[in-house]
């Protein structure tokens, strides 16, 4: 009876951990440029590699860390954004999804 306790206190958090671990690992691969959904959007790294004719509303204060979309904080390098499939996303970068932060 102590083992059987003892194995389903063990269980319980395993199994949280394992609900958690796919989002986590979703969460951490940076968006690349050339993935279909980027390319769509026109995803760049850098804010200032924009085709400002293919994106001519495009401006050079308009970048990821200023958007409504990115999901961390406007001096991280990094964050998920759910327009790429919630893939990391450039601070400094942009794409044609990109709001203004209230």
């Amino acid at each position: 009876m102590h083992s059987r306790r003892r194995f389903l206190i063990q269980l319980v958090p395993a199994a949280g951990l394992l609900a958690v671990s796919p989002r986590l690992l979703a969460a951490a691969e940076k968006a690349s440029e050339k993935d279909p959904t980027a390319a769509a959007l026109g995803y760049k790294l850098d804010t200032s590699k924009v085709d400002k004719a293919k994106f001519p509303k495009h401006a050079a204060t308009q970048q990821c860390s200023n958007c409504m979309l990115y999901q961390g904080k406007p001096a991280d390098a990094f964050a998920p954004c759910p327009a790429l499939g919630n893939k990391l996303v450039a601070g400094k970068g942009w794409c044609s999804a990109w709001v203004k932060k209230a």
